[in-house]
């Protein structure tokens, strides 16, 4: 056997002699390509295998960090939320709705007599016009918009209900006045056109004309004005 293996390296010796040395570049550069592919398959090839696999492993187990993360994030989510938040929104469409309620009241009132000038404002229109004659003015009580005006206010308040107690808050009260005046009808009627002329606003309950005592009538007449205010008027 080691004859024979001698005898092949001597034919393949004689051969390579041969060869040309160009041939024999190509020989080598052959034999060196074949000795890499042998390491690459016995060594590199299993590295790069097992780092595919290794890179493979990383990407799920970042994928289920991901997915934890998320998980983190919503369960803090609803923690934070706020259970109230649904309330707490209608309460302030309400603040905000009482808020313009409230300003355009005001607006309202501004063109409006306040309830302490009714008084000044009926005696400063009767001294316009003398020949009339104040027999008597009286506050009504206070009401609110939605009541019915009540009579004349007696010196003593009665002790509220124990049912008014419950009643909601008004937004806005009726402040009245009841006036008697005595006159020849044609000075009444002066004096009821003064009044609508009046550069602010006064509301009319009722007016009652009495002439049984020609020519001297007599008037009487209820007025009131609005406010936010339920204090009594000072006459």
């Amino acid at each position: 056997m080691k004859q024979t293996l001698q005898q092949q390296w001597i034919k393949l010796s004689t051969k390579l002699d041969a060869m040309t040395l160009r041939e024999r570049a190509m020989v080598f550069a052959a034999v060196v390509a074949a000795v890499l592919f042998l390491i690459y398959t016995v060594s590199a090839e299993p590295l790069l295998k097992k780092q595919d696999a290794l890179r493979t492993q990383i990407k799920q187990q970042q994928n289920q960090i991901t997915g934890i993360d998320l998980e983190i994030v919503g369960k803090a989510q609803g923690f934070n939320a706020d259970p109230d938040a649904a309330t707490r929104a209608q309460l302030r469409a309400v603040r905000n709705h009482i808020d313009a309620t409230s300003s355009s009241l005001m607006a309202v009132q501004k063109g409006l007599v306040a309830p302490d000038k009714i008084a000044p404002l009926l005696e400063h229109l009767l001294q316009g016009n003398g020949r009339l004659k104040l027999l008597s003015m009286k506050t009504l009580p206070v009401a609110g918009l939605n009541e019915s005006v009540q009579p004349a206010a007696p010196a003593a308040a009665a002790p509220a209900d124990k049912g008014a107690a419950s009643k909601p808050r008004e937004l806005l009260y009726r402040h009245g006045v009841e006036i008697v005046l005595q006159g020849s009808y044609l000075d009444m009627v002066n004096y009821m056109q003064a009044l609508e002329t009046l550069p602010v606003q006064l509301f009319w309950g009722k007016a009652r004309l009495d002439a049984e005592q020609y020519p001297n009538s007599r008037l009487t007449l209820t007025l009131y004005t609005l406010s936010l205010d339920q204090k009594w008027m000072k006459l």
